[in-house]
C-alpha cells in the first residue's frame, strides 16, 4: 500500500511541475486586461515604486532550450526575464523607482532545478528571505508589483515581500506574466496579506508568447490607468 501511495504521489507531482517558470495552460494572442480598469487617483508629487520578481533562466541568448525561450526576452543580444522586461517598460514610462525582489539564496538558473526548489517552497509554504530592503518605503504612494505565476499562485517570495512591509493607505498595481493562467487567485491573496491597501483589479496579465512585442500594449494599459 505504501508503494502504491508513493507512485500516485509521484505521478501527481509530475503533473504539478509541468511548467514552473511560467505556467503553460493555454496560448493567448493578446494581453489580458481585467475590466474594469479605472484611472488611479493620484497627485502629481506621489512617489511611485516598481517592485518585481523575475528569474532569467539563462544569460546566454544562444542555444536556449524551450523552457528558457518561454521565460525570457532578448533585446539587442541581452537576456531579460519576462517580468523583468515588463517592469522596465513600466519604470521608464512612469518615472518610478525600481526594486528587484531577490532571495538571499539565489534561485538556480537551470529550469529543472528551479522547478524542484519552487515545488518544495510551495509545499512547505516557505517564506524565502529577501536580500535587500526598500529604502524609504513609507514615502511611496503607488506601488507596481510584478511577478510570474507559478503553479497557479504567486511565487512564495512574493508572500515574503508582502509580509515585509505595511502597505496601508497605498495603491498596489499588480501585473503578471504566465503561460495563460491569468492572475489565478493572486489578487485575492495580495488583498488578504495587505487588507488596508487598495489593490487595483484592472491588472495586466501578459502571456509569455506575446511579451517580446508587448511594449505598446503595456503603455496603453498605463494610459488607461492615468499614466
Amino acid at each position: 500500500m505504501k508503494k502504491i501511495f508513493s507512485l500516485l504521489t509521484g505521478f501527481l507531482l509530475i503533473l504539478l511541475v509541468a511548467g514552473c517558470g511560467e505556467e503553460n495552460t493555454q496560448i493567448e494572442s493578446k494581453p489580458d486586461f481585467q475590466p474594469p480598469v479605472n484611472k488611479i487617483e493620484r497627485n502629481a508629487d506621489d512617489k511611485i515604486l516598481m517592485a518585481y520578481f523575475s528569474v532569467p533562466e539563462t544569460d546566454n541568448p544562444k542555444n536556449m532550450n524551450l523552457d528558457e525561450e518561454n521565460s525570457t526576452v532578448i533585446v539587442d543580444g541581452e537576456v531579460f526575464g519576462n517580468t523583468q522586461y515588463v517592469a522596465q517598460i513600466i519604470q521608464q514610462s512612469t518615472g518610478a523607482n525600481i526594486f528587484r525582489i531577490e532571495p538571499v539564496t539565489p534561485y538556480p538558473t537551470n529550469h529543472g532545478e528551479l522547478e524542484q526548489v519552487a515545488t518544495k517552497e510551495k509545499q512547505s509554504n516557505a517564506l524565502p528571505e529577501i536580500s535587500a530592503k526598500i529604502e524609504n518605503f513609507d514615502s511611496y504612494k503607488i506601488i507596481f508589483v510584478g511577478y510570474p505565476i507559478w503553479y497557479g499562485d504567486m511565487p512564495r517570495i512574493l508572500y515574503s515581500f508582502f509580509k515585509s512591509y505595511d502597505f496601508s493607505g497605498k495603491t498596489i498595481v499588480p501585473f503578471i506574466t504566465s503561460g495563460g493562467a491569468g492572475f489565478a487567485n493572486s489578487i485575492n491573496e495580495i488583498q488578504s496579506l495587505q487588507p488596508n491597501a487598495k489593490v487595483i483589479e484592472g491588472g495586466l496579465a501578459l502571456n509569455r508568447n506575446v511579451i517580446q512585442n508587448s511594449e505598446d500594449d503595456i503603455k496603453n494599459w498605463l494610459k488607461n490607468l492615468g499614466f
